[in-house]
């Protein structure tokens, strides 16, 4: 058979002057109207550190603007969250004490635990309330997982561990955790373990692409990480975006109900590839060191701090995440209003 090509005519010349697009750029009414991309509170999520021990909220040198908290400023702040019309909070323990196997992740009493259940009582009908779960908050090594004996990172020891944290996280009423230490099968196993103790509805916000970046410096500082070296041999190779996807692949078929890419603006290309191809929600966190560059620019009026916290936020919905985790996010929220 002779195909059949079919070639459109041409409607109207594509030269300048009758192709215009600056008619529509014209006015900030004509601009809203044809925005192809929209931010709402709603697709943000606030990151949250709580600190065991302290009295009064504690400013991280290196990341202005953001606190560990106490239990009590944790809970003003959920409420804010809530009242700023968040969709989400995801809360990081900072305990006083770490061991070689991160003891105080699975203590039922451990900081983290009491601070989903204080933000759960507070605002649990009105965001959802998530958790990380990882060990390197709470090892004396500052890694991910349990080490073996030449110092790597045990992935099936770790498991053993998520699964204890997952547990007590869950008792603790958290509506989704976070499994966030790039371990071959943690996804699986922290389902399997939530589900046969009965918490079914717990879901699990799977890390999915997490690379060895040098931007999340300054979050080893707010969670006092003990690191001595660097996690390249478990979280991903930033040269990669390929084994992303085969990461994605496993994550869903492992129970995932949504899944992530972190950080978010210097991968922007392996967000769209993931939101491409994923039949769930696709998250992004813009991490620490993303937020202290603009808040370190903003501080030495290099940059209009708003407009670039709102175009990178953008940026991030633009390439694909439906739920966004940024430092920000309560103070985005008003700005949208």
């Amino acid at each position: 058979m002779v195909p059949i090509v079919v070639r459109r005519e041409k409607l109207v010349s594509a030269e300048f002057p009758y192709v215009r697009p600056r008619r529509l750029r014209s006015t900030p009414a004509m601009r809203r109207l044809v925005a192809e991309t929209r931010l709402h509170p709603a697709e943000l999520i606030l990151p949250a550190f709580v600190r065991e021990g302290i009295s009064e909220p504690r400013p991280i040198g290196s990341m202005p603007g953001v606190v560990q908290h106490t239990r009590d400023t944790l809970r003003r702040a959920a409420v804010e969250a809530a009242e700023a019309g968040l969709g989400g909070i995801m809360l990081f323990g900072v305990p006083e004490v770490q061991d070689a196997i991160g003891s105080e992740g699975t203590n039922p009493d451990g900081i983290l635990q009491q601070a989903i259940r204080d933000v759960v009582s507070e605002v649990g009908d009105q965001l959802v309330v998530m958790s990380d779960l990882c060990l390197d908050e709470y090892t004396d090594h500052g890694h991910c997982g349990v080490l073996a004996e030449d110092g790597s990172v045990d992935n099936d020891a770790t498991l053993e561990r998520y699964k204890e944290m997952a547990l007590v996280q869950a008792e603790a009423g958290v509506h989704l955790v976070g499994p966030s230490g790039m371990m071959d099968g943690q996804v699986g196993v922290v389902r399997r373990a939530l589900d046969e103790a009965g918490f079914q509805d717990t879901g699990i916000l799977a890390y999915t692409a997490k690379y060895a970046s040098a931007f999340f410096g300054p979050f080893r500082e707010a969670v006092g990480s003990s690191l001595k070296g660097d996690r390249k041999a478990y979280q991903q190779d930033p040269a990669n975006a390929r084994e992303s996807l085969r990461e994605l692949e496993q994550d869903i078929a492992e129970g995932a109900d949504l899944v992530m890419v972190k950080p978010a603006m210097a991968y922007l290309d392996v967000l769209r590839q993931v939101a491409d191809a994923s039949p769930v929600p696709v998250a992004a966190y813009q991490v620490s060191g993303e937020y202290s560059m603009v808040e370190a620019a903003a501080a030495n009026g290099w940059v209009d701090r708003e407009r670039l916290i709102l175009e990178t936020l953008t940026s991030i919905r633009r390439a694909g995440a439906e739920q966004i985790l940024t430092y920000w996010a309560t103070e985005a929220a008003g700005m949208l209003r």
